[in-house]
């Protein structure tokens, strides 16, 4: 590839972001017990009190079952920092900044856009260990990608089409068709991922 390998932080010494709060929260606030929202989302009672105290940081996909049982955007889950004024500089540090993992490990997704934008404009940062894939459903109609490869180099496949991208290459392409970004290489692959969604 002719690339570095993308220096990453070593995850055991970067707290997670706290879901438990958050999803607390949300559950009181639909006067759910654990065990209704075990059954909504079929995540287990166990798992959902391991979340609820910080004990566990979920996947990807209990994340999203999650979010799908109480009605919310994934984001309402991820809060990452405070809301400031108007004119307030607002910096949130990287170990507070939301992120979630695939169920495998291989590919970790920041989550660098604000809470009020989500469903709009999102964008991210990946990190695709080899062999690590972000593979997603289609988007609303309308809905689009674009993925700048900052190191490494991976491949993006959009409907029936597949292309690679290097680094420093921006791939566009619809997102409103089953899609994914998948590293096949030997190094690590970090890229910004900016999602469009069509205006309502």
């Amino acid at each position: 590839m002719g690339t570095p390998v993308a220096k990453t932080t070593d995850p055991r010494k970067v707290a997670p972001p706290s879901v438990g709060a958050a999803l607390s929260a949300l559950r009181q606030s639909e006067g759910l017990s654990l065990d209704a929202l075990a059954r909504q989302s079929g995540v287990s009672k166990s798992m959902l009190s391991q979340i609820e105290r910080d004990k566990t940081n979920p996947t990807v996909a209990v994340v999203w079952r999650l979010a799908q049982a109480l009605g919310v955007e994934v984001a309402e889950l991820l809060r990452g920092g405070t809301r400031g004024t108007q004119h307030a500089i607002n910096v949130v540090p990287k170990a507070q900044t939301p992120s979630m993992r695939t169920a495998d490990g291989k590919c970790e997704l920041r989550i660098l856009g604000p809470v009020e934008l989500a469903g709009r404009f999102e964008w991210y940062e990946v990190t695709l260990q080899p062999g690590g894939a972000l593979r997603s459903e289609a988007h609303p109609p309308g809905s689009r990608e674009h993925l700048t490869v900052l190191s490494g180099r991976v491949s993006v496949s959009s409907g029936d089409r597949t292309q690679r991208v290097a680094a420093e290459e921006t791939a566009r392409y619809a997102a409103d068709v089953p899609h994914a970004i998948i590293n096949e290489g030997k190094s690590t692959a970090v890229a910004l991922l900016v999602v469009l969604h069509p205006r309502s």
